[in-house]
């Protein structure tokens, strides 16, 4: 009998839905099947020309040797500079590690600052790698459930109630994968006020879809609170502003100890990234911007197609997202209905039903730790938006 080889550590890890779905949509399509992919959340732009030549230009210029630890000098100068311009925040390059994403820089910081048996605040519904990724660091998220009726917000009363003698991290996400929310100026400033009262609490802010923004305002990040600046990490990276998910490049800003501390672990489990993606990303961060806001004016159309066309479907319960490229509607009302077939208790079960039956791509809210809801990325053409929420109304007439 062979030994059971595979780790309790990973053994307690759930697979991210989110790739899992995406995975099956891309094998129906190599079978001939015609599906829409609503499931990832990945800009559908190519990355921008004059980022791709930097990459071109540091090949030629043979940037092909193994880089520093926390990423190129150059790229850290960059990346404090846009934190300055862009959010008018001082962070020393000494407290910017360039990681394999921003993924990669949030597990980095978990692992930097956690111990067995901490606890971390995550509202949900939240990014599915967040509570994976706390548990991997043998700590346990304490999930706070918000819902549709609050914007998917968690509040102040809610995050003091939440916090508690072992608390040692909140992650927040705003502009949010999942649900699109977005912290106003004064939300914010509530939850910091809380939060003064709790020193021991890290607080991580993932600020990856910063500039995929339609309220009108310009973005607020934690960081530019004083009262707890000197004990917030961001999480942030170029995937999303700039259509360059495939780079692999994130990174955190951390108050200095913090980044030291990242920065020792990355040096025992990757070293430094690419030094070409590198150079492209330091190409993102200091030439022309142009192209951001472009692609920001295609995702605020497309939110307000999938809103409207989502709100003409009957059972569907929807808000309407002041960030990122995520739909979140409530789903319940399709609970425990039939085509005759199949019957649905679970969002999980719709998301499969919306994959076989109108072949479109979606993710179960369960995967957020939201079970009644479903995400749906408009990170696609209207006319591909269209078409699916076209097929989406068609299958849900059938459940009666």
């Amino acid at each position: 009998m062979r030994m059971d080889r595979i780790s309790n550590r990973v053994k307690s890890l759930a697979a991210s839905q989110t790739l899992a779905m995406s995975q099956k949509s891309n094998e129906m399509k190599a079978a001939g099947i015609d599906v829409i992919n609503l499931s990832v959340g990945e800009p559908d732009f190519h990355t921008p020309a004059h980022i791709k030549a930097a990459a071109v230009k540091a090949i030629d210029e043979n940037y092909t040797f193994y880089s520093p630890v926390p990423g190129y000098l150059s790229l850290r100068k960059a990346i404090a500079g846009k934190l300055s311009r862009e959010n008018g925040l001082t962070y020393a390059p000494e407290q910017i590690v360039v990681g394999n994403g921003a993924k990669h820089a949030l597990a980095e910081v978990l692992l930097a600052i956690l111990n067995d048996g901490d606890e971390v605040v995550i509202p949900t519904p939240a990014w599915v790698s967040y509570t994976e990724l706390v548990k991997l660091a043998g700590a346990r998220p304490v999930e706070v459930l918000t819902g549709i009726d609050s914007d998917f917000k968690i509040s102040a009363d809610q995050l003091r109630s939440a916090i508690g003698p072992r608390t040692r991290a909140l992650i927040l996400c705003s502009p949010s994968n999942p649900t699109g929310s977005v912290y106003s100026a004064d939300e914010l400033r509530a939850l910091v006020d809380a939060l003064v009262d709790f020193p021991q609490v890290t607080i991580i802010a993932d600020e990856i879809y910063e500039h995929i923004l339609y309220t009108g305002k310009p973005f607020v990040s934690l960081g530019s609170f004083p009262e707890i600046a000197d004990r917030t990490v961001l999480i942030n990276g170029v995937s999303k502003a700039y259509a360059m998910t495939g780079w692999r490049i994130g990174y955190c800003a951390a108050p200095a100890d913090i980044a030291k501390a990242v920065s020792k672990l990355q040096g025992q489990m990757t070293a430094g990234v690419s030094s070409i993606a590198q150079k492209a990303a330091e190409a993102a961060y200091t030439g022309p911007q142009e192209c951001v806001e472009e692609m920001r004016r295609a995702f605020e159309r497309r939110r307000d197609l999938v809103v409207r066309l989502a709100s003409g479907i009957p059972g569907l319960k929807v808000n309407k997202p002041e960030g990122a490229f995520y739909l979140f509607p409530e789903v319940s009302h399709y609970f425990g209905r039939s085509d005759g077939r199949r019957t649905i208790v679970s969002s999980a079960d719709l998301a499969m039903y919306l994959l076989e039956e109108a072949h479109v791509a979606t993710v179960a809210g369960d995967a957020f730790g939201a079970p009644g809801y479903l995400r749906l990325s408009y990170a696609a053409s209207d006319e591909a938006i269209t078409e699916a929420m076209r097929r989406i109304a068609h299958a849900l007439e059938r459940l009666k």
